[in-house]
Formats: C-alpha cells, sequence, structure tokens
C-alpha cells in the first residue's frame, strides 16, 4: 500500500517538476510518511525510477502492443506503433519514466531500461519484414529512432503542436518503410 502511494507521487512530482522535484522529502510530504519511513522502500531517487521502469514500462508497451494488434495490415501495424508511444509522451507514466537521465541510474538499472525498450523493438520487427524489409530488426530500431525523435520535440514543447510532430513521424516512418 505504502510503495504504490510512493510510486503515485514519484509520478506526479516528476511530471510536475521533473528530477529536481523527486526528493525523499518531496515524497514523504506527498505521502505523509515520515522521510526515514522513504528510505525503508526505497533507497535512492534512482531506485525509485527503477521501479517506476518496471512497474509502468510493460502496461504502456501493452498499449502500443493493444494498438497493433487492432490494425489491419502491416503498414497500418506501423502506424499504430508510432502513434500509440507519440500519444503515450503526455502520459504520466511515461513522464516519470522519461523524467530523470539515465546517468543517474546505475548500470543494471539503465540494463533493464535496454532491455524493456528492446521488447518494445521487437513489436514491430514482423511488420517490418511483411512489409519486405531485408533486415527488418534493424529497420525496428532505426523506426524507433524516428519515435524517439519526435518525443524529444514533444517534450520540449517545441514550436510545433505535438500532433504535427505526431504527422510528421507517421508520414516519414512511414515513407521510410515503404521505402
Amino acid at each position: 500500500m505504502q510503495r504504490g502511494a510512493l510510486l503515485e507521487a514519484a509520478r506526479s512530482l516528476l511530471s510536475e517538476g521533473g528530477t529536481e522535484a523527486l526528493t525523499f522529502p518531496a515524497l514523504a510530504e506527498r505521502t505523509g510518511l515520515a522521510r526515514s519511513s522513504v528510505y525503508e522502500y526505497f533507497r535512492s531517487r534512482a531506485a525509485v525510477v527503477e521501479e517506476l521502469c518496471a512497474v509502468d514500462f510493460p502496461v504502456w508497451a501493452a498499449e502500443v502492443e493493444a494498438a497493433m494488434e487492432g490494425a489491419g495490415t502491416p503498414e497500418a501495424k506501423v502506424e499504430a506503433y508510432v502513434r500509440r508511444q507519440l500519444a503515450l509522451v503526455g502520459d504520466r507514466r511515461h513522464r516519470a519514466v522519461v523524467a530523470i537521465s539515465a546517468g543517474e541510474l546505475d548500470a543494471g538499472a539503465r540494463e533493464k531500461i535496454r532491455a524493456a525498450h528492446g521488447g518494445l523493438i521487437c513489436m514491430v520487427v514482423e511488420a517490418l519484414g511483411a512489409l519486405g524489409h531485408q533486415q527488418p530488426r534493424l529497420a525496428a530500431v532505426l523506426l524507433q529512432g524516428v519515435v524517439d525523435a519526435a518525443v524529444r520535440r514533444i517534450e520540449l514543447g517545441a514550436a510545433e503542436d505535438p500532433e504535427h510532430i505526431t504527422e510528421a513521424a507517421v508520414a516519414m516512418a512511414l515513407g521510410g518503410v515503404r521505402g
């Protein structure tokens, strides 16, 4: 119960104020726990973020997978893959996962996040193979690069509307996967 409340408070803090906002005193204040109690659940900010990733990333990935399953053609699956990830950018779960830099995480935590992203990339490999790509895994990694660039652009609050960024990313992705 307390652990879940701490994770929810961490999501809120990261969404509202980024990494600087995620402090143990702030977590204690948000949850009504003593600061020492927060340390009983997590040893560091990185540990909080690692657990957020472990809890939230599978849910996020399942949403992307469900969107792809609802698409009829390989091209539509690629489009769903891109659109769903970009739609999730504003979701607190996603914002919390990306709010803290990977540099603040230990090697084990970074590896877990890399593996989770690898699982996300694997979702689109079959669709890319069906579209005739000779190296569908490489194409999937490059496709994810387009998605990641669009995510960063949206998160920066770029001059373009997030919808325009999404449409440009989808057009670039589909143009590239057709090529």
